[in-house]
């Protein structure tokens, strides 16, 4: 089920709803089945490959609460992360391996007979298996107790919310909400139909109309040259953010009407001014996931990732790449920000010294100015290769970038002057949200106002909605990860 979809629109209102209406100590049978249908509503086969999971997980952090020994519980951990780490290589990297053991034996003449797995990728695999195995981590920690009540695990691992594409949610924030009794908390409601109001504004309005010049270009990029592929790479650096924080904020706020709190995913990350800052600011539920699970363990397993630190960056933002998808585009896109990182450390002092050379301490917001442009083209550049297709596609479209450049009608992009026309006008009026929102609050600032000038908004923002927004269902970006 989509978000973005009538099927939604019934769905959300009747849970919360009877949500409200339900005793306390029954919440957690309807949210649920609530889960459990939001999520076969795709197809009835990904249930049982989820009940799956919590089954594993949940009766390994048992074992692991119950063993004396450290090589008992070491052993309980490695089912759990074996079994998450499995169904993910079989479902999603299977083929990718498959197909490249059978390119590297056919360069060489030699018969490979191992077909391919046809199976349709699971919705939210990565998310869902990510989120049960660090509780799983944290329980072999001793940060956490093995949760006993089996419903209530399970409704961790399938909160509808943010099930399919996050905010990947820690056991210990997460897990200690359901037992908490919410009562229908007017401005907390309110609160959160905001939020979700504006997380469609950005799927709807904005990604959804700038996809359709995206895929134009991206689905058939020899066909463009020049300003068509700088246009539609500038517009998807936009759509990804739109579509993916869009979800985000659908799902925070559709947590916050029934009382949950779900961790912030993007904070304005096209205002940083350094790659390590974008970092801060994208995804955050994903960053320090591999930070907590993967950085700081590496750190502190290896004398050689002690020692030579960027080692460490590189293979985490490696995994991050193949994390998003079985292709090699994903894997230089995250090698690409790695690179980033490492040379952005690396010139810390020469940079520095740049600027006392240009005297840019002198020029302060000139100067910050010139660091989020800087990397918002970095971030925009890396973004041709998680976008492209193929291999052979993004290097076509980076060879290709500013190759005949004359100015063309739509720039090319087949978007059409009204919708192109929308769309910046859309693009710039969110960047002035956000802008507004690294100084202070905008709910809050709106709440602020007189009555007329709140509800001027609130209508104001449904009706652009509504007048606007591209109703076709199209899927966000990242539920194919």
């Amino acid at each position: 089920m989509l978000f973005n979809s009538l099927d939604f629109l019934v769905f959300f209102p009747v849970v919360v709803c009877i949500y409200f209406a339900t005793p306390h100590r029954f919440r957690w049978v309807l949210l649920l089945a609530a889960s459990y249908y939001f999520y076969m509503s795709w197809k009835a086969e990904y249930g049982l490959l989820l009940l799956l999971t919590t089954f594993i997980d949940y009766y390994a952090a048992i074992l692991i609460g119950r063993s004396t020994t450290k090589v008992k519980r070491f052993q309980y951990l490695a089912l759990s992360l074996g079994s998450n780490l499995g169904l993910l290589f079989v479902f999603k990297y299977f083929n990718f391996f498959n197909d490249s053991v059978r390119a590297t034996f056919n360069y060489f003449n030699v018969f490979y007979g191992v077909p391919a797995f046809q199976v349709l990728l699971p919705v939210g695999i990565s998310f869902y298996t990510f989120q049960s195995m660090s509780y799983t981590i944290d329980v072999y920690r001793g940060q956490i107790r093995p949760e006993k009540h089996f419903g209530i695990f399970a409704l961790y691992v399938s909160f509808f919310p943010q099930l399919v594409a996050g905010p990947i949610e820690r056991s210990g924030h997460l897990l200690p909400q359901f037992y908490q009794r919410y009562h229908f908390d007017y401005d907390r409601v309110v609160s959160g139909l905001k939020l979700m109001a504006w997380g469609f504004f950005k799927k709807l309005v904005i990604a959804d109309r700038v996809a359709v010049a995206v895929n134009n270009v991206y689905n058939n990029p020899t066909d463009h040259t020049g300003i068509p592929l700088l246009m539609a790479s500038y517009l998807f650096a936009f759509q990804i953010y739109c579509d993916f924080s869009g979800y985000s904020d659908i799902a925070v706020g559709s947590a916050r009407v029934m009382g949950f709190d779900l961790m912030q995913n993007f904070r304005q990350p096209y205002f940083s001014k350094s790659i390590g800052e974008f970092w801060t600011r994208w995804h955050i539920s994903l960053s320090t996931w591999f930070r907590d699970y993967l950085y700081t363990p590496l750190l502190q397993s290896n004398w050689l990732f002690k020692r030579h630190w960027y080692y460490n960056l590189l293979v985490v933002f490696l995994v991050s790449g193949f994390w998003h998808g079985a292709n090699w585009t994903f894997v230089i896109w995250g090698a690409l920000h790695g690179f980033y990182l490492v040379f952005s450390i690396w010139t810390v002092r020469l940079r520095a010294s740049a600027s006392d050379l240009f005297q840019l301490s002198r020029f302060p917001r000139l100067h910050e100015a010139m660091k989020m442009v800087v990397t918002f083209h970095l971030v925009t550049f890396a973004w041709i290769f998680f976008r492209a297709n193929s291999v052979s596609d993004a290097f076509y479209i980076v060879s290709h970038l500013f190759v005949g450049l004359e100015p063309r009608l739509g720039f090319g992009v087949d978007l059409g002057l009204f919708e192109f026309l929308i769309a910046g006008l859309a693009i710039l009026c969110m960047e002035l949200v956000q802008l507004k929102q690294t100084q202070t609050s905008v709910g809050q600032f709106i709440a602020r106002q007189p009555f007329w000038i709140r509800w001027a908004t609130y209508y104001a923002l449904l009706f652009v909605i509504l007048l606007f927004g591209k109703f076709d269902t199209r899927e966000f970006i990242y539920f194919q990860f």
